[in-house]
């Protein structure tokens, strides 16, 4: 990369941020040093199983794990989880994911293994006071529904569901930090939907995570999203203090880790405004991955190649996993859009998608794609349609990782 380039990417960085209203750090209700302590934990059972992988069966080992969770309504509580690990690592010491399930949803032990099956050790813990088969726990904590996620905030803060889940993300990085097989230097994060909610708030308070995936889930639910009826339902007070307690907002300018963003155009909970301004209100390096129309769901969230390359990138070694492409932010003038990209795969397709909705809501928008023109080794341009719209690119390099410039609206 020349070093004109170079520059250019830095004044853009620079400018990126200038524009940015970053919020004041603050560690909102928890206490991140009693946090970053070992849970004490038990290991119910463990199994030797098969996991499909690369054409053929990798041996993994799945257990059951709980975990001490956080005090409430002043009793003690447990957490469950899956983890698993590769029966036969070829690493003495594992990369390590937490993962980290969204609304409706537990821990799943299929994503643990899917981890474990490409070498690393993963831990899904369950975040609705259940055990094995989604049965409820004697001593688990608050349950996942909006009753307990908004309208119980007069039973104090530290007695809702997001402060217990995000505390519960956070004792489980403690936890995978304390295995012996575990890398405690090399441990990421990947969330679905609210579990996308909790990564953009654990990978904001825990400097120990060093990347991170939110899958749908982001920031500023209060200025967009489908619980908008929800929090303008709650007392003022109420809706404040949930607001600065527990919306990511509050926390994202701590974020300096590598993350990757991803996410659909039509997504019904969280709209691509809130999605923009929750990845510009990070401090470090962002990879977007938005497509047209990507379905919601627990196995859509984690199926995606992206992710796992994208953890690979950092977690491994370079030279045996190349690196997402970075693109620059979308330059449009004279009716045609330019875009510079890095990458260490070669880019086999380029799209231009928009949207001349722009008086509809995210949800309801319909998108149009055409291909867009891969000129050289780092710039791809298309042909911008004529008046107000919405547009972003995608490229897609010979591996088939798709990664996407942030959505631009000209009026």
């Amino acid at each position: 990369m020349n070093i004109g380039y170079r520059l250019w990417l830095a004044v853009l960085g620079v400018l990126l941020l200038a524009g940015t209203a970053l919020a004041k750090p603050d560690t909102g209700p928890w206490d991140l040093k009693e946090l970053r302590r070992a849970p004490a934990y038990e290991t119910a059972a463990s199994e030797r199983v098969q996991e499909a992988f690369g054409g053929k069966n990798v041996p993994v080992v799945l257990s059951q794990v709980y975990y001490a969770g956080e005090p409430w309504l002043g009793k003690p509580t447990r957490i469950f989880a899956y983890y698993a690990r590769p029966a036969e690592p070829v690493e003495k010491k594992l990369p390590a994911m937490v993962l980290v399930h969204g609304g409706g949803g537990t821990a799943f032990p299929e994503w643990a293994r899917l981890w474990a099956a490409r070498g690393y050790a993963a831990l899904a813990m369950d975040l609705s006071g259940s055990g094995p088969g989604r049965q409820r726990l004697a001593d688990g904590g608050p349950g996942q529904g909006d009753d307990t996620k908004f309208r119980r905030l007069k039973e104090g803060v530290k007695n809702a569901w997001s402060y217990h889940a995000v505390a519960a993300v956070l004792r489980g990085v403690s936890l995978l930090r304390a295995l012996p097989e575990v890398d405690r230097d090399r441990i990421g994060i990947t969330g679905i939907s609210w579990g996308g909610y909790l990564t953009s708030i654990a990978m904001s308070l825990d400097d120990r995570l060093k990347l991170a995936v939110p899958v749908y889930g982001c920031g500023f639910l209060h200025e967009n999203s489908v619980w908008i009826p929800i929090l303008a339902s709650l007392p003022e007070d109420e809706r404040r203090t949930w607001i600065e307690n527990f919306d990511p907002s509050t926390y994202l300018s701590r974020c300096k880790i590598p993350v990757l963003w991803m996410n659909g155009t039509n997504d019904f909970a969280y709209p691509l405004d809130s999605y923009q301004k929750s990845y510009r209100a990070t401090r470090g390096p962002r990879t977007l991955c938005v497509t047209v129309k990507m379905p919601h769901s627990h196995p859509a969230g984690w199926e995606r190649e992206e992710i796992y390359r994208f953890a690979d990138s950092i977690l491994r070694r370079r030279d045996l996993a190349p690196a997402l492409a970075a693109v620059s932010l979308p330059l449009a003038a004279d009716g045609k859009v330019l875009v510079r990209y890095r990458s260490d795969s070669a880019i086999r397709k380029a799209d231009l998608h928009w949207t001349t909705d722009l008086d509809k809501p995210w949800q309801q928008r319909e998108w149009q794609t055409s291909r867009a023109a891969v000129l050289d080794l780092d710039t791809v341009t298309a042909e911008l349609p004529a008046g107000p719209l919405v547009f972003f690119l995608t490229l897609t390099d010979a591996r088939g990782s798709v990664v996407s410039t942030e959505h631009v609206e000209r009026r």
